[in-house]
Order: structure tokens, then C-alpha cells, then sequence
């Protein structure tokens, strides 16, 4: 029977947590699969986006760096730190780098969807997770190595590693704009309609997963969420920009795709 996604946290004790540190620490978390072809890569864009020589811009799957200063606006903390331990990691890789492609090629912006290996093998998200200088994203349909990407983020948290230090969790009261986010909070209420499923939590957000995303979760637990702590992330929308949504209990909106950007807290 599969693993429910919508699994309580709990400590790691015993023989599990030896086992699940003693896998981290061979890297066989993320193992490479086939021979990749190699690449050049010209430019460290920041910690989640290189530019090849051949032209491509390549964004890395399974993670999100902070922002660099940009337009006015301060770099985030560790975003100079994760641009620069990437650009290391590839370094030491002679600058070439093996990819492999999602399942989906191509964001909206026209980059290159892929996971990223050096030479040795290793895969570059899980040793910046590893280090705290990324958080977790599964966004389906490239959800592939996520499990071996959550295990690399939990290790970072637990040893308060990087961004793990000072904690990105938020309350949906501390939301200020659109962007990605780390967010805990009660579910008030669990609504399903035509178009998915509603999480409705306390504070001015709310959590939807499309009908047909649905596939990717558990159904029946996210219908017993109901006064449970749980703990989203992705990239939250400023509802108060579209015409005709009333955003008096739920300004933000927050989109799940896959059931790794869902846990439950308590």
C-alpha cells in the first residue's frame, strides 16, 4: 500500500534515522541514472539557474535559491551564498555539468528544465539542500527525485544549516507579496468543487490544488485536514489583483501541485 503524503511529522529514532543517515551520507540519495551528456556552463546566474555556452539558460529542478538584489530590491539572505557555492560545485566539476531533463523541458520563461550532476556523479540540488542554501519545490510533473531532495532539506534543517539558522517559516498574517514561500498555519476549512480542492487557513490564505492535480495526493486526507496544523510551500499569488475575487478571508492564494509541497504539522 503507498505511503500516505499527508504524513504527521515525527522524531527519527532508532534504527530508521541511523538508516536514513547512513543513506544520505554515501549520496546514494539522488543517484546519477545512465551516462548524461555533458555540458559547458558559462555563467552562474544564482543559485538556481546557470547559462550554458551553448545559450541555454538551464533552471534547476527540486529547489528554489533566494533572490539576488535586483530592481531596487536587497538580495535575500544566503542568495549570494548559494550563487557562489553553485558556481563552486561546478568548478570543481571542471565547469561542465551532466543533465538531465524533466519530464516537462521547458518553464514559461523558456529555460531548460533539469537536475543537474557533476562529474563525479553527484546531483547539485541535493548538495544545496544539504547546505541550506535552497528550500524544496516538487512541482508535477518533474517530481522525480523529490524524496531524495526532501531528505537532503531535513537534514539541513535539523542541524539549522543556512537559511535553516534563522527559520523561513511564515504565518499567512506575514505575507506581504507574491512570491515563493514557506507558510504554516491552521486548516479552517476543506472545500471541494469543480475546480479542486479549497484549504482554507487561518489568516488571509488559501491553499487550491486543481482537479487534475489531484492524482498526486491523497484525497481522502486532505478531506480530514480540518483543524490541523500543516505546513505549505510554493509560490503565493496577490489574489487582489484579479478582477472579481472577493479576498476578504483569502487575499493569498497558494496552488499545490504535488503532495510534497503539503505536510501536516499536528
Amino acid at each position: 500500500m503507498a505511503r500516505s503524503p499527508l504524513t504527521k511529522k515525527a522524531p527519527l529514532t532508532g534504527a530508521f534515522f541511523f538508516f536514513l543517515l547512513l543513506s544520505f551520507s554515501l549520496q546514494a540519495a539522488c543517484p546519477v541514472q545512465g551516462n548524461l551528456p555533458t555540458h559547458k556552463v558559462l555563467k552562474v546566474i544564482d543559485g538556481d539557474t546557470v547559462r550554458l555556452v551553448d545559450g541555454r539558460s538551464v533552471r534547476l529542478i527540486g529547489l528554489n535559491a533566494p533572490e539576488l538584489a535586483r530592481k531596487g530590491r536587497s538580495a535575500e539572505p544566503y542568495a549570494v551564498a548559494a550563487q557562489r557555492r553553485l558556481s563552486d560545485l561546478i568548478r570543481a566539476s571542471d565547469g561542465r555539468v551532466g543533465l538531465r531533463y524533466g519530464r516537462e523541458s521547458r518553464d514559461r520563461y523558456g529555460r531548460t528544465l533539469a537536475h543537474l550532476y557533476d562529474r563525479h556523479g553527484r546531483n547539485l540540488e541535493e548538495r544545496l539542500l544539504a547546505d541550506g542554501l535552497a528550500l524544496h519545490i516538487a512541482i508535477a510533473p518533474n517530481a522525480a527525485l523529490s524524496a531524495c531532495h526532501a531528505v537532503a532539506e531535513r537534514e539541513a534543517r535539523k542541524r539549522g544549516r543556512g537559511l535553516w539558522s534563522r527559520g523561513p517559516q511564515r504565518t499567512p498574517w506575514q505575507l506581504r507579496e507574491s512570491g515563493f514561500a514557506l507558510v504554516q498555519g491552521r486548516v479552517l476549512k476543506v472545500e471541494r468543487n469543480r475546480g479542486g480542492v479549497w484549504l482554507q487557513l487561518e489568516g488571509p490564505l488559501v491553499l487550491r490544488i486543481e482537479s487534475r492535480r489531484l492524482r498526486h495526493f491523497d484525497t481522502a486526507a486532505l478531506e480530514r485536514l480540518e483543524g490541523r496544523r500543516v505546513e505549505a510551500r510554493g509560490w503565493v499569488i496577490d489574489r487582489a489583483r484579479r478582477p472579481g475575487v472577493n479576498t476578504r478571508d483569502s487575499r493569498w492564494m497558494l496552488p499545490l501541485t504535488h503532495h510534497a509541497m503539503l505536510e501536516v504539522l499536528q
